[in-house]
């Protein structure tokens, strides 16, 4: 995933500065309003403008009728005033017009329920009507703007995820099927249609995997979710291919929505654009919520192959809480010190949605750089302070002479197959959820102050000393062989219960299970027991555990901590609970239970430092942030302490937000950061 030399000089005409700014909609307020926006702009440092998002109907509102004017108008503004444009494809809301015109290129739920507009992503990217207009209006877009001043990045679609059934995406699938498969035997055997009378003779009676009588077939289900990825990986390709032949020099971005949305592979995107971009928002109003900007800052740079990235989208005030039906105020300092966290973690700059807020529309009371009350407000003069901050940060956009942006020593498996197969219906138990298990993980890796990547199981594990798989049910051989393969040749690899189960095509492996993983453990596992959700299990170490145990047999391993007793009756006490396997020159470690968040920690202390990987600093963890980011051939060390106390820790550089100077012991008082470029490395 190295850029390609043509790539590196699109991205030349982009990096260089922190880009500070946010979503524009200057299409929803009389012209008289655009010229105060880019006069408050320039008061707050803002030099970044997202515009065109959502902007379809307004740029073409008859089918192949298009009025640029407005928008013409909006680039020349932004231009006069030193603001550069990130222009939008705005193809993730089709107007009305095409609803009438198309009505079999509208998305259909698994209910079969036809949907219609008036929200957005109101399209099937099966549809040849729908790619079609947007082939159109892209290629519209690309040849009105290639040479405008303005124009610094295209921004394709926005968050990508719709997916869609019905006949249109049937038709799609069963070609999908036909390319991946070559005929219905080999489909039949890899989904064992013999089972349930599913046996299929010809291609037209195979559907997408809609509303049935009971359970669907698991392997039918996750061949959609691949099919439907590669689906919106198409849409995406369509775009590029016009941007690139029309404005090859401009770099191309499109924003993920992490780390919730997961309806297409993140490491294909990736591969394609120039530079990947995440929209991000807090989602705990407590101490949660500064490992979630964490994670979401590891998962874009590692999708990025290390290199910076940029944060399309973040909330300036709120912290969203959809479960609870709730938007809470972030309290003040905290959108400083969320955004000096993705920049030490390889941002390239900060932008917001949005940079107004509507007085109407789906989302008025999102949050927004000047709010509805106006510049005078509390929130528009903390975003002034950020841009202060990032103008003195400056120096940080330079990318690194050679290397990642940050070098982490240990890594977490993210693929979407993972995530997609622990959502199979029917499974042992419902408490094994992807997401949560790497959350778990990650969070518990930030509170022992060890900075994390996250690596495709395809990819280079060779890279790091640790890696951890706290969910992976299918592999395939090819994976379990690189696994065993990155074990023997010296790492050292954790692996959580329930993890190769069952082949790619999630076929249960026999013999045990975590079949995958066995020869590389040194275990058998005979039977899983999963417990019910208040109930808690007591391991002979100390450590407490629940959701999940295991009857696991030694075959070459060794028990670190048993199960204690009155665990279950299938499970006796002293039974190997967590275990450790030396394998050629590496380590193997297997957890069969969820720990409890303190024991997770403790283990995970214990498996790092045998693998001779390093805390950020001594002094880093629970709520003592620090990580240490590159810049050309500088390195800086972001220190962010989130508690609410101070914290002492040992410094050596400057200060690049207060321009002190530390050589020695520095006090960090509660919900302070300090930006140090390190002695030694001179601006």
């Amino acid at each position: 995933m190295v850029p390609d030399e043509l790539s590196a000089r699109r991205l030349a005409r982009w990096t260089g500065r922190l880009a500070y700014g946010g979503d524009y909609n200057p299409e929803q307020w009389p012209e008289e309003v655009w010229h105060e926006d880019v006069a408050l702009m320039r008061t707050a440092g803002v030099d970044t403008a997202t515009i065109g998002v959502f902007s379809w109907s307004m740029l073409e509102p008859e089918e192949g009728v298009h009025e640029f004017g407005w928008l013409d108008r909006v680039m020349d503004l932004l231009h006069d005033n030193d603001i550069k444009a990130v222009l939008a494809t705005p193809t993730a809301a089709p107007p009305p017009w095409f609803t009438l015109a198309h009505p079999e290129a509208l998305p259909i739920t698994p209910t079969g329920v036809r949907l219609i507009h008036g929200s957005r992503d109101t399209y099937n990217p099966a549809a040849p009507a729908y790619r079609a207009a947007a082939r159109r209006i892209t290629r519209a877009l690309a040849e009105r703007y290639a040479d405008h001043p303005a124009l610094a990045l295209w921004h394709v679609h926005n968050e990508y995820g719709t997916v869609s059934y019905g006949p249109v995406t049937d038709e799609a699938f069963r070609a999908w099927l036909t390319r991946r498969y070559g005929d219905l035997g080999a489909l039949n055997r890899t989904w064992n249609t013999a089972f349930w009378s599913q046996r299929y003779g010809r291609w037209e009676e195979i559907f997408a995997p809609q509303a049935t009588q009971y359970l669907p077939n698991p392997a039918h289900v996750l061949d959609f979710k691949r099919f439907s990825a590669d689906l919106l990986t198409g849409c995406l390709d369509d775009q590029l291919a016009i941007l690139r032949e029309v404005t090859p020099g401009v770099p191309v971005t499109t924003n993920f929505m992490l780390p919730t949305w997961n309806h297409y592979d993140q490491w294909a995107f990736a591969r394609r654009v120039d530079q990947v971009s995440i929209d991000h928002y807090l989602d705990d109003r407590g101490p949660a919520g500064e490992t979630h900007v964490a994670f979401g800052a590891d998962l874009a740079r590692s999708f990025n192959a290390g290199r910076p990235w940029l944060l399309m989208e973040q909330a300036t005030t709120l912290v969203y809480d959809y479960a609870g039906g709730r938007m809470h105020p972030k309290e003040p300092g905290r959108m400083r010190r969320n955004t000096l966290q993705y920049l030490a973690r390889g941002a390239t700059g900060s932008l917001f949605f949005q940079w107004r807020s509507p007085q109407v529309g789906a989302e008025f009371f999102h949050s927004a750089m000047v709010p509805h009350a106006g510049p005078d407000t509390r929130i528009f003069r903390e975003v002034t302070e950020l841009g202060a901050d990032l103008l003195r940060l400056a120096e940080l956009a330079e990318p690194p002479d050679i290397g990642p942006v940050n070098d982490h020593r240990v890594a977490i498996v993210w693929q979407p197959d993972a995530w997609w197969a622990a959502d199979t219906r029917a499974m042992p138990s419902s408490d094994i959820g992807f997401l949560d298990a790497v959350r778990r993980a990650h969070t518990a890796l930030w509170n022992l102050g060890v900075n994390t990547d996250v690596v495709d199981p395809d990819g280079d594990l060779a890279r790091y000393d640790l890696v951890l798989v706290p969910s992976m049910l299918a592999v395939s051989d090819d994976q379990a062989g690189a696994f065993d393969a990155y074990v023997r040749a010296g790492g050292h690899l954790v692996v959580w219960h329930f993890a190769g189960s069952t082949d790619e095509h999630l076929r249960v492996r026999p013999g045990g299970y975590s079949g995958a993983f066995a020869p590389t453990l040194g275990v058998r596992v005979e039977e899983h027991v999963p417990l019910a959700p208040d109930d808690t299990v007591a391991l002979d170490d100390g450590s407490t555990a629940g959701a999940w145990t295991e009857l696991v047999h030694l075959a070459g391993a060794q028990s670190v901590a048993g199960y204690g007793a009155g665990t279950h009756l299938v499970i006796p006490p002293g039974a190997p609970a967590i275990t450790r396997h030396r394998r050629g020159a590496g380590v193997a470690h297997y957890l069969s239970t969820r720990l409890a968040p303190d024991a997770l920690e403790r283990h995970l202390d214990r498996i790092r430092s045998e693998a001779g990987v390093s805390r950020a600093h001594e002094a880093a963890g629970h709520g003592l942030e620090v990580v240490r980011r590159r810049a050309a051939d500088r390195d800086y060390l972001f220190v962010l302490n989130h508690t609410s106390e101070t914290r002492t820790l040992v410094l050596t550089g400057t200060d690049l937000l207060t321009g002190r100077e530390f050589d020695g012991p520095v006090e960090l008082a509660a919900g302070a950061a300090v930006v140090v470029r390190e002695t030694g490395s001179t601006p």
